[in-house]
């Protein structure tokens, strides 16, 4: 019974995390601050699969990739497939905080609102998906 209330806890860690990672998305859109909210939507998506896989008793998850980590959590749950388009979260990893991510031009110049605007609608897809599944 404590296992199951550790799996608990580790999945709400994480899943918190994700929801303050997503205001934090929202908030770096607001501000013009485009490709922090392109990564913290990133990392809003992979914290909250993250948690889902650790409440299902994963302990190693060594992936940062949105597409890997979708189709770790269909294993549990064929609901996933309905948000394997937010893999499109996995380009947005890398290049949006390396001044040397992109040819000939730094993030911030990059990206624009609306890929801002898309990869935060990832991002709630995720969570709301998982909200659904997990029943919060």
């Amino acid at each position: 019974m404590i296992e199951v209330d550790n799996l608990k806890r580790e999945f709400e860690i994480w899943f918190e995390q994700a929801k303050f990672d997503l205001k934090a998305a929202k908030d770096s859109l607001k501000s013009a601050n485009y490709e922090w909210s392109c990564f913290q939507a990133q990392q809003a998506a992979e914290k909250a699969l993250k948690g889902f896989l650790y409440l299902k008793g994963e302990d190693i998850i060594l992936t940062h990739s949105i597409f890997k980590l979708i189709k770790k959590c269909m294993v549990f749950d064929k609901k996933f497939k309905e948000i394997e388009q937010c893999r499109e979260l996995d380009k947005y990893y890398i290049p949006t905080r390396y001044a040397n991510g992109l040819p000939d031009v730094i993030p911030h110049e990059f990206y624009t609102k609306e890929d801002a605007t898309i990869c935060v609608k990832y991002a709630e897809t995720v969570i709301s998906t998982l909200e659904r599944i997990v029943n919060i």
